[in-house]
């Protein structure tokens, strides 16, 4: 559950149009499910905020596990992040988690020109001095910072993105491969989707490095549709529930 929150905010949308794909007050909610149990939601929202005298976006996002899976496993999560506008660049993140009584409660403050973030750990009570390369982006900037990306429409079948990506106190390489289109089943009607798999670390939770799904609306606004992960025990799935906001049309058939 916990591993499939952490993907949908990464990956929630990906776009690459020369118009802004998402503005302030745009909405997102995603039920997450194992096979009929409904595990929990996830939400994500822009809103905005000011950050060195100038108006930034800052990104809400939320998850949250619900019924029988909250009694045996408890989820509430809460990720944010302030980004310039124009270049995308984040100023600050939060987080704050409590996955199963696994608890953190983290601020980020990134120093774009020196190459640094300083961690503040409140639970811990300590503070650290990162160094990371130019154009870094925290967990939540990642995913805003590729909806405008110039490369992801032009990418062919087996090809991938990458961004270094700081999380969890270390810099990696956030990488988005481009599997395909197909049109796909939603709430919502028969949407047109691209189909894209992470790079993600095989282990105990993910069956192995591309255990990762996501179908994403092939427009504009490249709309999070659906996640799929499989896991060692099973698989969750992630489907948009509720939108609102969104800066272009959205077609559903």
């Amino acid at each position: 559950m916990k591993k499939l929150l952490v993907i949908l905010f990464l990956l929630a949308s990906v776009s690459a149009v020369p118009q802004r794909a998402f503005d302030t007050g745009e909405y997102f909610k995603f039920r997450i499910h194992y096979g009929i149990v409904n595990a929990g939601y996830a939400t994500l929202e822009v809103k905005e905020a000011t950050r060195s005298g100038k108006k930034v976006h800052h990104v809400v996002g939320k998850g949250y596990t619900t019924g029988m899976t909250k009694f045996f496993f408890k989820v509430e999560d809460l990720y944010e992040s302030y980004f310039d506008k124009i270049t995308g660049q984040p100023y600050q993140f939060v987080r704050k988690i409590d996955e199963g009584g696994y608890t953190k409660n983290q601020e980020g403050f990134f120093n774009q020109g020196n190459n640094t973030v300083l961690v503040k750990d409140y639970k811990n009570k300590k503070q650290k001095t990162f160094s990371v390369p130019e154009n870094v982006q925290d967990i939540v900037s990642t995913f805003y910072y590729l909806r405008n990306h110039p490369d992801v429409d032009k990418l062919k079948v087996g090809e991938s993105i990458s961004v270094d990506m700081f999380f969890d106190d270390e810099t990696t390489k956030f990488k988005l491969k481009f599997i395909g289109r197909e049109n796909i089943s939603t709430k919502f009607g028969t949407v047109s989707a691209m189909i894209f798999r992470p790079y993600v670390q095989a282990g105990r939770v993910f069956k192995e490095e591309e255990s990762l799904t996501v179908w994403i609306s092939d427009d504009k606004n490249k709309v999070p549709l659906r996640i799929k992960a499989s896991l060692a025990v099973g698989s969750l799935k992630a489907d948009l529930e509720e939108y609102r906001g969104l800066s272009h049309p959205f077609n559903a058939k």
